[in-house]
């Protein structure tokens, strides 16, 4: 089994909630990293999204990170949410 991990970058431009994180996010860049793994016995390369992860501020010490598993469509929807905030 083959995993991948990629990373981006998502920018929220207003303070969001994520569902799954109890606490208020503030505005701000954060990384995001998808794993996928390969589907086997396809006669092309497929993945399939196995994990995602966000990089956020951990609650305690200043400074200090913490990664926190999300579901893909939760980050969907906030990054949604987020540009209608903007839109208004």
């Amino acid at each position: 089994m083959t995993i991948r991990s990629r990373r981006e970058t998502v920018t929220f431009r207003h303070p969001f909630r994520i569902r799954g994180v109890e606490r208020m996010l503030p505005a701000g860049a954060y990384e995001v990293v998808t794993d996928e793994e390969a589907i086997e016995g396809l006669t092309f390369a497929a993945y399939r999204r196995v994990a995602t992860m966000i990089t956020v501020p951990a609650e305690g010490p200043r400074g200090t990170m913490e990664m926190l598993s999300i579901g893909s469509v939760d980050l969907a929807n906030a990054q949604s949410a987020d540009a209608s905030v903007a839109n208004d």
